[in-house]
């Protein structure tokens, strides 16, 4: 089976604001089977345009992955990140 991938492309515009969605987010995320990839870091754009920080969390299927992105808890906190940073989130089947 195909795995599932949550895609966050983001820009942080209130970096101390952000950390308490990083801190609330990460046990959320792990607890339904995700596996952080990448997590910002250095990063260079070779085409086109996107936002600063880029994350990709694994889980064992697409459905998880919406399961996770979907899931009620996530999105309570999901609205820190709304409210601190720009982003562009996906849910995408792997390869």
């Amino acid at each position: 089976m195909p795995k599932g991938y949550i895609i966050g492309h983001i820009t942080v515009n209130d970096p101390e604001a952000y950390k308490e969605y990083v801190e609330k987010d990460t046990p959320i995320l792990l607890g339904l089977g995700g596996r952080f990839i990448v997590r910002g870091g250095p990063s260079e754009t070779m085409e086109g345009e996107t936002l600063n920080r880029h994350v990709v969390i694994e889980f064992p299927s697409y459905e998880a992955a919406r399961a996770a992105y979907d899931d009620p808890e996530y999105q309570k906190v999901a609205e820190i990140r709304r409210r601190t940073a720009d982003s562009v989130i996906l849910v995408v089947e792997g390869a």
